[in-house]
C-alpha cells in the first residue's frame, strides 16, 4: 500500500468535503504530499488525528476550526411528505445514498449514508432532517470501505456521463458546421482555403 493508501484507510470515508478537499482520498493524497494537515477532517476529529499523527510519525495537532468542529456523526432522513422530488439531493450525495425520481418522493438508504450533510443545504424546502448515526455504524470499518467503493463508483460514472455528453456536443456542432458550409459555397471555400494553409488535406 502507498502512504496514500495507508492514509485513506484511517479516514472515515464521509466524502463530506469539510477537509477542503473534494472527498476522503484527496485529502489522503495531499496529506501524503504534504500540502494538507492532519487536522482537518472533523468527522474523523481527535480519534482520526490521533491516528494520523502515529502513522507518519508526527506530533498530534488539534482540530483545525477552519474546517469545523468535532460533533457525533448524523444520518439524513427524508421528510417524504414534504418532499418535491426535484432531485437536488441526489445530486448531492457524493456516494449514490439517496434514491428517487424528478416530481416523485425520495429517501436515504440509511445502511450507505455517510453523514457527510451535503444534502441538507441542496434542500430548497428544508425536508432533510438528521438523525443520529448508530455507534455501530459509526466506528465499522465495512462501512467506511463500502462508502469508499461507493464514492469511486460513482465518481466513474460522472465521469463517463460527462465525457459522453462532451462527445454527443462534438458530434452535433460538426453535423451543424458541415450542414452550414453545404448550404454556404462561400464558407465551404473559405474552410477549404484555411485548410489548405494549415497544410491539411481539403
Amino acid at each position: 500500500m502507498s502512504l496514500a493508501d495507508r492514509i485513506d484507510a484511517l479516514l472515515p470515508q464521509t466524502q463530506c468535503e469539510q477537509c477542503g478537499y473534494h472527498g476522503c482520498r484527496p485529502y489522503a493524497e495531499a496529506i501524503a504530499s504534504g500540502a494538507a494537515k492532519i487536522n482537518q477532517c472533523p468527522p474523523g476529529g481527535a480519534a482520526g488525528i490521533a491516528r494520523l499523527a502515529a502513522l507518519l510519525d508526527v506530533p498530534v495537532l488539534p482540530l483545525d476550526p477552519e474546517h469545523g468542529i468535532e460533533k457525533p456523526r448524523m444520518l439524513a432522513r427524508i421528510v417524504e411528505a414534504d418532499c418535491i422530488g426535484c432531485t437536488k439531493c441526489i445530486q448531492a450525495c457524493p456516494v449514490d445514498a439517496i434514491v428517487g425520481a424528478a416530481k416523485l418522493m425520495h429517501t436515504v438508504i440509511a445502511d450507505d449514508c455517510t453523514g457527510c450533510e451535503l444534502c441538507v443545504p441542496a434542500c430548497p424546502v428544508d425536508c432533510i432532517v438528521l438523525e443520529p448515526m448508530p455507534l455501530s455504524q459509526v466506528d465499522d470499518p465495512a462501512h467506511a470501505d463500502a462508502s469508499r467503493l461507493h464514492f469511486q463508483r460513482r465518481e466513474a460514472r460522472l465521469a463517463r456521463e460527462q465525457a459522453q455528453r462532451e462527445a454527443e456536443l462534438a458530434q452535433r456542432k460538426a453535423a451543424v458546421d458541415a450542414s452550414a458550409n453545404q448550404a454556404n459555397p462561400v464558407l465551404a471555400a473559405l474552410a477549404r482555403a484555411r485548410a489548405k494553409q494549415q497544410g491539411k488535406p481539403t
